[in-house]
């Protein structure tokens, strides 16, 4: 009997011995200077084995992973620390983590630059990365808005009726700006203009941004920049979240997200955008809708699946579905496509698809892919508009170290489908011809570690295009790492975008004029070159300042420069005869102060100017200087943060119709401002409500009208001479035609907001 106790009693030590290899607890806080930092990433390196800190900075973390192991602890807003476990904590002990406060995201990690996972100080090219508290501190309903507050990114409203438009980087056109989900080219072309809304902003986990040509990693469209938008894994998601707002407009947003287990080895990622504004408004008493009318819905998901030594395979799709016009006060649905009552309505459904999967292989090696469908069904009054865009994208990447060479050696294959109902896509004998482009490509880069200080990336692309034959796009970037506060980069390269025409600009649909292309248009090609600084500041009492400084220069060949000017009823398309060329300077200044005060100020000097047949113009719709801020300040002992957010555009070049036109040339200096306040007194909620648009700055102020003869919308009483031109008449004393591209700000006015923000983890 005895000994049969003995050895239940010794199965039982064997038996929890067991359970607790299989089952180490590990418990501890994450703060700052005793401070609970909140919803902090702890991760057991090379796992994907991990949890967050809840609202009181405390974490709780079970895991089978046998003998000692390190720990990665990271938040926004603060430098990554690492803590080594060398045995499974009693359930009693804690392990306190004390993370220092940096300013915005300098030490996250990113991808972009490289296609490989670096801290964004030890990446050789300069990337800005922008996180979920940027995006906090002035609430918008999609990412397009988000960047208006992004230095040296402005988002550019193209049609003062249908409210669409695109993003420019340093004062480039949109088409020259690629827009990535999670590293795949899911926003280009068509979907420039409609694609950027709807992704739900709770599941973003940054937002990143390299302004300059990155052709030689991610091809045709990446130009003049490029902006990715990083989805969350299920280790940093909440398992619930929402975020609802509504404005004295009448809008009405709301984001909600969460992550499912199903079973042990599968995560889900949710979440939905739904948007609504359904509220006509004329302030500026011209008989038009100051703010399109939107009823929009997303959902998204992303799939993640354990695999064994941890090898990566995610599956994320969305679905986008959109009902906006705009136009005449009277227009209601019957009179889409009519010539009675002028109305600009757009239908849009957009499917996406994406995954990543890394191959069961001893190398590193990782499959990626993408596709998106995108439909579009409008009419700009009588004139229909009906497009179809597809893109397939694949890609595979080869990722090794060799001493000191960090080498990416990848192949990619992309297909562009698209068809409409234009001249874009139809044959000179009216039959219409779809465009379909195969692009294979192949490229390498090749980083070379001299020293800790010194280091050298190497890249080259080649793309083949049956319509332009063999594209080459080299690449080359610098780092001196001259001590941990001061970094200096040398960036240069080359960038390439195939023609692709009316997918960006079928803009001119909206007003009275057609397209006109003078030949058969070459692809535009582009040199740049980037000096980039960084300096790092510490003092003693506890103040953190960030320097970031840029001077940039671009040079375009072959740039296709639409043409407002030669003719009012026309946009004429062609390549540039001669140069376009961008240049200018950039700056940062991130400041943490110790007492709850963050300042994050930029400015933005350039010259962008297109030189034609030896005649040098400024460009179209361009802005010589900008500048923004974001300022922060957390009252702690009242749970109360204040974000005072903006920026200030210089004067800008506009479309006039003819000489005769009224409306300024130039747009005046402007500035839109808003303010916040947010409240987080209770566990789990989040109350906040400001002011937009504090200064009430519309584009109307100073011009007689936006919209030339708003009250003439199919020029039914406009009278043209022989050549085609307006003429003048005592009815139209300058001349005009119906036209809505003059516009260069959002024509809303001030308004408030309010919103509710609840998280479970």
């Amino acid at each position: 009997m005895k000994q049969s106790k003995t050895l239940l009693f010794s199965l039982l030590l064997i038996t929890t011995g067991i359970l607790n290899a299989q089952n180490n607890i590990i418990r501890g806080i994450v703060s700052n200077n005793k401070i609970p930092v909140s919803f902090a990433n702890i991760v057991i390196e090379g796992t994907t084995i991990g949890t967050s800190s809840d609202e009181n900075g405390e974490f709780e973390l079970s895991n089978n992973v046998d003998g000692s192991y390190k720990l990665i602890i990271s938040a926004i807003g603060y430098k990554t620390a690492y803590v080594t476990v060398k045995k499974a904590n009693d359930n009693g002990n804690f392990i306190k983590i004390n993370l220092i406060e940096t300013s915005e995201s300098l030490e996250e990690m990113v991808v972009t630059g490289t296609l490989k996972a670096v801290s964004r100080s030890e990446s050789p090219v300069p990337v800005e990365v922008y996180s979920p508290t940027f995006l906090k501190q002035n609430p918008t309903s999609n990412i397009f808005e988000a960047l208006q507050n992004v230095n040296g990114v402005r988002p550019q409203i193209n049609c003062s009726v249908c409210n669409t438009g695109d993003i420019h980087i340093n004062g480039l056109e949109g088409p020259y700006t690629l827009v990535l989900i999670d590293g795949m080219p899911i926003v280009s072309g068509l979907s420039t203009v409609y694609g950027l809304s709807g992704i739900p902003n709770s599941l973003i986990e940054q937002i990143e941004i390299i302004k300059g040509p990155a052709s030689s990693l991610y091809g045709s469209e990446a130009v003049g920049g490029l902006i990715n938008i990083i989805t969350k894994n299920t280790l940093q998601a909440p398992k619930f979240s929402i975020d609802g707002f509504a404005t004295s407009w009448g809008e009405y947003n709301l984001d909600a997200g969460g992550k499912i287990n199903i079973g042990k080895k599968t995560d889900l990622l949710l979440g939905v955008n739904y948007f609504n504004f359904d509220n006509i408004i004329d302030n500026n008493g011209d008989n038009f809708t100051d703010l399109t009318l939107q009823n929009r819905i997303s959902v998204f998901q992303k799939w993640n699946f354990q695999r064994n030594e941890n090898r990566i395979l995610s599956l994320a799709g969305r679905f986008f579905y959109e009902d906006r016009w705009g136009g005449e006060l009277q227009w209601t649905p019957e009179f889409r496509g009519g010539n009675e009552i002028y109305g600009e309505s757009i239908y849009t459904a957009r499917y996406e698809v994406l995954g990543k999967y890394q191959l069961p292989v001893k190398e590193k090696m990782m499959f990626s892919f993408s596709y998106t469908d995108h439909d579009q069904n409008s009419v700009y009054g009588d004139t229909e508009y009906l497009a179809k865009q597809r893109i397939g994208f694949s890609q595979l990447t080869w990722d090794l170290t060799k001493n000191n060479h960090d080498i990416l050696i990848g192949s990619a294959l992309r297909y562009n489908y698209y068809d409409d109902n234009t001249t874009a896509t139809a044959e000179d004998d009216g039959t219409n011809n779809p465009d379909k482009v195969i692009i294979p490509s192949l490229f390498v880069q090749d980083e070379i570690s001299f020293s800790e200080k010194h280091s050298l990336l190497l890249g080259m692309r080649y793309d083949y295009d049956n319509r332009h034959g063999s594209i080459y796009t080299p690449r080359m970037a610098y780092r001196w790492k001259i001590n941990d506060n001061d970094i200096l980069r040398l960036n240069a390269g080359t960038g390439f975008r195939v023609v692709n025409l009316f997918t960006e600009e079928h803009a001119a649909l909206t007003g009275a004029r057609d397209v006109f292309i003078e030949e058969e248009l070459d692809p535009e090609q582009s040199f740049n070159v980037n000096l980039n600084y960084l300096k790092k500041i510490y003092s003693d009492n506890g103040t953190y300042v960030n320097l970031d400084f840029s001077a940039f220069y671009t040079n375009f060949s072959n740039a296709i420069i639409p043409d407002y000017d030669t003719n009012p009823n026309l946009i004429i398309y062609d390549n540039l005869n001669g140069s376009a060329i961008s240049q200018g300077i950039s700056s940062n200044i991130d400041v943490v102060f110790n007492n709850g005060l963050k300042v994050l100020l930029g400015a933005t000097l350039q010259d962008v100017t297109n030189t034609d047949e030896g005649i040098k113009k400024t460009q179209i719709l361009t802005e010589n200087f900008s500048a923004t801020w974001n300022i922060s300040y957390n009252i702690s002992s009242i749970d109360l943060s204040i974000d005072y957010t903006g920026n200030i555009y210089g004067p800008m070049r506009l479309p006039l119709l003819s000489d005769l036109d009224p409306r300024s040339e130039y747009s005046p200096t402007w500035s839109i401002q808003n303010i916040q306040f947010t409240y987080k007194g209770l566990e789990k909620f989040e109350f906040y409500g400001g002011v937009k648009n504090l200064l009430n700055w519309t584009p109307n102020k100073g011009n007689p009208f936006l919209i030339a003869r708003a009250d003439d919308p199919f020029d039914e009483n406009v009278t043209f001479d022989a050549n085609g031109n307006a003429a003048v008449t005592p009815d139209n004393p300058y001349g005009l035609t119906f036209d809505p591209e003059y516009i260069y700000a959002p024509n809303q006015g001030i308004r408030a907001f309010a919103g509710l923000r609840y998280r479970i983890d």
